[in-house]
């Protein structure tokens, strides 16, 4: 029986999440298991590193699942993508030893929230970024996110539906990136909680158009009740993009997407 772990792309577009739920509902882990299965020639149950919701994206999803067919590591790659759909693309596979945990190995998460500030909406790519016609003060929302970073009670950020045991968890750095129109949110954790960073960004796009100063970011933070913490951004802009694994791993290191984004953001 061998580990074999895959690094997985999707557009969340068209699927109602990650997780498997009742027949006839379309899932990413639902469609990468039949996929698999039919590669492998036995039933795939594969473990994800992250669980997104529906209409959120992935470029940096990883999995891993058990199996005793013996195929190489391209056969892997090149068979799912063959009995998949072409809105998901198995990216590498590498073989990871039996303590590895797509999950519960990982030691950090960085999902990015793509923003298109334009008054008019896009056609193109209007599913894989949120539209904000309102012109945005990137400072503002920069100097709000700087009072976010660090080891907090995030309650105010989470979904009420939110079943994570702790609500404190450690953001490592919360960036803001400008290309042209586009605002590109990247967020970096040990964990995240359920609509953490959809949230954050609905608070940060209110204080760049001004409905709010820079400080409500950190008075909503402070209040730890959901109630104070205003909309929930959009999914279609929020993108998993890389899960941080210890070394001896020796996963594949990939540029985090989205791929059409450019290689280096400034800030």
């Amino acid at each position: 029986m061998a580990r074999i772990a895959l690094g997985i792309e999707y557009d969340g577009s068209a699927f109602r999440g990650w997780q498997t739920q009742q027949p006839g509902v379309r899932t990413v882990q639902e469609t990468l298991e039949a996929a698999l299965s039919r590669v492998a020639n036995h039933p795939v149950n594969v473990v994800c590193a992250g669980r997104t919701d529906a209409g959120v994206h992935g470029t940096g999803q990883v999995v891993h699942f058990d199996s005793p067919a013996p195929r190489a590591m391209r056969s892997w790659i090149m068979g799912a993508n063959t009995n998949l759909p072409g809105d998901v693309s198995v990216r590498w596979a590498t073989p990871v030893p039996e303590d590895f945990h797509a999950r519960f190995s990982a030691v950090s998460r960085r999902y990015r929230y793509v923003i298109y500030n334009h008054p008019r909406p896009p056609a193109l790519f209007r599913d894989q970024v949120t539209w904000n016609y309102r012109p945005l003060d990137v400072d503002a929302m920069r100097e709000a996110a700087f009072m976010l970073e660090g080891e907090h009670d995030f309650t105010s950020y989470r979904s009420v539906h939110c079943q994570a045991k702790s609500p404190i968890k450690t953001l490592h750095s919360l960036r803001l990136y400008q290309h042209g129109q586009i605002l590109v949110l990247e967020a970096h954790a040990n964990a995240f909680l359920m609509h953490m960073v959809r949230n954050i960004a609905g608070v940060l796009m209110a204080i760049g158009a001004g409905k709010k100063p820079p400080q409500w970011a950190g008075q909503v933070l402070d209040a730890r009740d959901r109630r104070q913490g205003g909309v929930t951004a959009p999914p279609f802009g929020l993108y998993l993009v890389n899960i941080e694994y210890p070394p001896q791993f020796e996963l594949p290191d990939e540029p985090l997407g989205p791929l059409w984004l450019p290689h280096r953001l400034e800030a």
